[in-house]
């Protein structure tokens, strides 16, 4: 029996800037990140003595559901905050890539806050903060809303709603390690001293995000197409679609996306990428944006 289900949504970073480091060794970023339809989904099952977990779906084969998974951690993290004692058997729906870039095991996390937030009426701002020690991603995924992260991801400030379009995903079937990123990163030249983007009141059009986002850039893109080469391939195979307007990748990788001028131009291009017997092991999605 399912007492409460929530959905999980892709994370996606349009743009990536490492704007520097701190003592601790964390590095400091300046993104966008959007939401999509494509999601993980949690439920909270039955009654227990403590909080367990299982896992199913597509991805969640070898991974594991003990104390070091991210679910429990934020389960037990806000039961202890809330001074709870009841506790509940979860359920992991894994439908995201892991170790993909699009904040799947954070968005799981950030859904087991909400979930038991709503349960025992906790204010975001409190889910906020027990999200914060839990990885860089977790508080962005709590809200699900477009927002612009900046320090280590804990400073979140509201971004104009995404204007209509569609967005595809792909992952070419790997996963990359993000610190071997980072190192790589480091090694092929570090931090570009820049401009911050200037966000506009609202984008018009696509087009108008598109203009923006061709003035910034992923800063971990080279570093991992470096690492995992196929990650050039599948943003080639992304760009030479009908329609594309840019093609990126997020976060760490190794998941890329383009962005169209409507969602089911979106549809078309995963369609053709489909096609391509090469593409087999690729997984892909194609939709609208999750919006405010």
């Amino acid at each position: 029996m399912t007492l409460l289900h929530d959905t999980a949504h892709a994370k996606i970073n349009l743009y990536l800037h490492v704007t520097g480091r701190r003592p601790d060794g964390y590095h400091l970023l300046d993104s966008l990140a959007v939401f999509a339809g494509a999601a993980d989904e949690v439920r909270l099952a039955k009654p227990s003595n403590t909080f367990s977990l299982s896992i199913e779906g597509h991805f969640g084969k070898g991974l594991e559901a003990n104390d070091s998974n991210l679910v429990l951690r934020a389960a037990r993290a806000l039961q202890t905050h809330a001074r709870q004692e009841n506790a509940y058997h979860l359920i992991l729906e894994k439908n995201l890539p892991v170790a993909s870039g699009i904040g799947g095991g954070s968005a799981d996390a950030a859904c087991t806050l909400r979930l038991l937030g709503q349960l025992w009426n906790i204010a975001e701002k409190d889910l906020l903060a027990i999200a914060e020690p839990l990885g860089a991603d977790v508080p962005v995924c709590v809200q699900q809303k477009t927002t612009r992260m900046e320090g280590i991801g804990e400073i979140l400030t509201s971004a104009p709603a995404m204007p209509d379009g569609g967005i595809l995903l792909v992952n070419p079937g790997i996963a990359v390690s993000t610190p071997d990123i980072f190192r790589s990163f480091a090694a092929m030249g570090g931090i570009i001293e820049r401009p911050a983007p200037v966000f506009p009141a609202r984008w018009a059009s696509m087009n108008a995000l598109v203009d923006m986002l061709s003035h910034t850039t992923n800063d971990l893109q080279a570093p991992a197409i470096h690492h995992a080469p196929v990650i050039g391939t599948v943003l080639d195979r992304m760009n030479a679609q009908n329609d594309c307007l840019m093609a990126r990748m997020s976060g760490s990788g190794a998941t890329c996306f383009g962005l169209f001028p409507t969602a089911e131009a979106a549809r078309k291009a995963e369609m053709e990428l489909s096609k391509n017997p090469l593409h087999s092991g690729w997984w892909t999605w194609a939709g609208p944006f999750l919006q405010n």
